[in-house]
């Protein structure tokens, strides 16, 4: 990455280097990372990515030329999945804490 881009002119410069329109560039703050001019792409894991494209690296599902996320290998389909679930997380541990307590009065039941 490049130096952090302060004026328009070095944020359209940046945008056309990673090959990304103006209007949805935008940079990581400059915090003192050092992330530089390197764009904030969405947090979203990989298996929110359609499948059935024909993508240039189906592994990753990625195309040549596109950026990367900063955080590509927490991303990747075999470790955090962003994409929404059909129950709340609430439902799910309401359903789990339930299951368990039922486990254990039937076990306490058989003793």
């Amino acid at each position: 990455p490049g130096p952090y881009p302060k004026p328009p002119e070095e944020r359209a410069a940046a945008a056309k280097k990673y090959n990304m329109r103006v209007e949805d560039y935008e940079p990581y703050p400059d915090d003192g990372m050092g992330y530089g001019d390197y764009p904030k792409l969405p947090d979203r894991s990989q298996q929110e990515r359609d499948p059935w494209y024909n993508w240039d690296h189906s592994d990753l599902r990625l195309n040549w030329g596109e950026p990367i996320h900063w955080d590509l290998d927490m991303y990747i389909r075999n470790r955090v999945d962003t994409s929404p679930t059909p129950v709340s997380w609430n439902v799910m541990c309401k359903h789990l804490f339930g299951f368990v307590a039922f486990m254990v009065f039937m076990f306490w039941v058989g003793e």
